[in-house]
């Protein structure tokens, strides 16, 4: 197509130079740059107060599904969505619990966004359709193409395992990848929106009508995060440490208030904060020590220049040994014992229990690493999420945070965990902590105040159940709340027993049962109270009780789950099969929620 000069608002002059330059423009350049001319042409029309322009039509459409725990993929999806909408693209999001997987026969694009629960386990909520896929019921996928962004935890066996699964599996049935699944560890932001960067790339070129590539302002601000952030975090003030064990307690749980005045955050209760922590100044001096390095030399983490010292006090993990870490290591030692860590299956994990960084360059030096080299290895300190304990309407500029204290020891020698052994030892009132919000919209009380709840938490599992009847006492909501509680000790470990006897007295919570383990000569476990009470358990499930478990997931989360199981098939006269189905309901519902770790 030549441009002529008749009836052209150019002169001769731009016509030659506008006929030699289009011919050489891309498809790619040439939307580009239809985009960047109509954005500021748009603006001086709706100056001039000229008629609304008709819409620009819809490019593309795309699904967006999401597997998520703790509502990190949710975010994620949401955020990605508006993004998309923005550009004018038809976009569907959805849980994977909700999207019915026999519908992947009837869309074209689609985007996957989900986490890894555990050891290599789906979310709960998209078990159905990772089965349904994986499953001979599996539709063939050569219409599709898709994407996934799978989230993780690299200190885990099997990393980003759900993600991996869903990208093969996908692959097998004859999808096509739009672009390459990206892994995410903890510290998933800059990864994920690499990921999109490429996927709004590859997708907007598809466009079948007009459109910029590029995000404009407008769209960028839409993935930029308006408030703090874990990478923008407010520095909340400590306001109060409290230990609420009783002295003679095998336990230290420090109850932990916070000012977040002028933060402006909003939470819900089921929300958590998490804290960006610090190694201990100790362990990071005996450290260097044992490394034999200047604590002043120079490094590069993460784009930025530090000293040694301050990259592994404030930056980088040191005090967790994965496979991957013990990987690299291998290459800077040709220790025979430490080689050996490989040879069986389970080696490496027999010695990375309980164990550090410093154990490792004790046990097996010497090695030929650099500085830079030994810091290249490790990965950011991971943030660490605790349950919010309080309302915020309630408490508006304070937020409430129950920590467990975790020590032990290995090796001859004391461990204590990165943040709660800090928030126990060190941080002191008036100290301040970098925080963010962290939503997790699978953990939410009803919509309807009227339906009632089963709270069941151990330890510091209960600290979410506090926010929740704080919430409801502010609302005035009386409505049917049952806990059950369970720590070792009735004397020393009844973590807030007078908040939970003032809302039985005033009727905010309906009724409670306790398990003290310790107390006994036969342990007693809140699963133990669950089948106690299993008559009015499932009476409550027939009332459509939503039932809420936080806590250990290995050992006290598995056993409510197998106890749950149990009261259906025997309260309902149903076979294991009926009741694997019922409880699968109840997660698909959001009756069955759990916030478990």
């Amino acid at each position: 197509m030549k441009l002529q000069v008749i009836n052209s608002p150019f002169n001769e002059e731009q016509v030659k130079l506008l006929n030699e330059l289009l011919p050489k423009l891309t498809t790619e350049q040439k939307i580009w740059l239809n985009g960047y001319l109509s954005a500021p042409l748009a603006t001086l029309e709706a100056n001039e107060e000229q008629p609304t322009p008709a819409a620009q039509p819809i490019t593309q459409t795309m699904t967006i599904l999401y597997g998520s725990q703790t509502g990190n993929s949710q975010g994620l999806a949401e955020k990605y969505a508006a993004a998309l909408k923005a550009q004018h693209v038809e976009v569907t999001i959805s849980s994977l619990g909700k999207f019915k997987a026999t519908n992947l026969k009837k869309i074209t694009n689609l985007l996957l966004i989900v986490s890894t629960h555990g050891e290599g386990d789906p979310p709960d909520q998209a078990i159905q359709f990772y089965e349904f896929l994986h499953s001979k019921r599996a539709p063939k996928l050569e219409h599709l193409q898709y994407s996934v962004l799978a989230l993780g935890d690299s200190s885990y066996e099997f990393f980003c395992k759900t993600g991996k699964d869903f990208d093969e599996q996908f692959a097998k049935l004859g999808a096509t990848r739009m672009v390459p699944r990206t892994d995410c560890d903890v510290d998933y932001d800059d990864a994920a929106a690499q990921w999109f960067s490429a996927v709004q790339q590859k997708f907007l070129q598809q466009a079948t009508a007009v459109g910029s590539t590029s995000t404009s302002n407008e769209d960028t601000q839409l993935l930029e995060e308006s408030t703090y952030s874990r990478k923008n975090p407010f520095y909340a003030e400590v306001l109060e440490n409290l230990n609420l064990n009783g002295r003679g307690s095998n336990k230290e749980t420090r109850h932990l208030e916070l000012s977040i005045e002028g933060a402006h955050f909003h939470f819900e209760p089921g929300d958590s904060i998490g804290i960006l922590p610090e190694n201990d100044e100790q362990l990071v001096h005996t450290l260097l020590a044992a490394l034999q390095f200047n604590p002043e030399t120079e490094v590069t983490v993460f784009e930025e220049t530090v000293a040694l010292r301050d990259a592994l006090q404030k930056k980088l993990e040191i005090t967790v040994l994965s496979r991957p870490l013990l990987e690299k290591i291998g290459a800077y030692t040709e220790h025979q014992q430490f080689l050996k860590l490989f040879e069986e299956p389970n080696a490496w994990k027999g010695y990375a229990k309980g164990r550090d960084l410093l154990d490792v360059v004790k046990d097996f030096a010497p090695f030929t690493w650099s500085a830079q080299q030994f810091v290249e290895m490790l990965r950011k300190i991971p943030a660490r999420l605790y349950s919010i304990a309080s309302s915020q309407k309630a408490n508006n500029e304070e937020v409430h945070l129950t920590i467990g204290k975790v020590s032990y020891e290995t090796a001859g020698r004391k461990r204590l965990g990165v943040c709660s052994g800090s928030v126990a030892e060190r941080v002191q009132i008036g100290d301040t902590l970098p925080i963010y919000v962290h939503k997790n919209p699978n953990f939410r009380l009803p919509e309807n105040e009227d339906t009632p709840i089963i709270m069941i938490g151990a330890g510091t599992g209960v600290a979410p159940y506090r926010a929740f009847l704080e919430e409801r006492e502010e609302l005035g909501i009386e409505g049917k709340a049952w806990l059950i509680f369970g720590d070792q000790h009735f004397v020393t470990d009844f973590l807030y027993q007078t908040d939970w006897q003032r809302w039985l007295a005033s009727g905010t919570l309906s009724q409670m049962h306790v398990a003290f383990s310790r107390d006994t000569d036969q342990k007693v476990y809140v699963q133990h109270k669950l089948q106690e009470n299993a008559a009015s358990f499932y009476e409550w499930l027939e009332q459509g009780a939503v039932i809420y478990v936080c806590g250990d997931k290995q050992s006290m989360a598995a056993d409510v789950d197998a106890t749950i199981h149990h009261i259906i098939e025997q309260q309902g006269q149903k076979t294991p099969e009926e009741a694997k189905i019922i409880v699968n309901e109840l997660k698909q519902q959001k009756r069955y929620q759990r916030d478990v770790y």
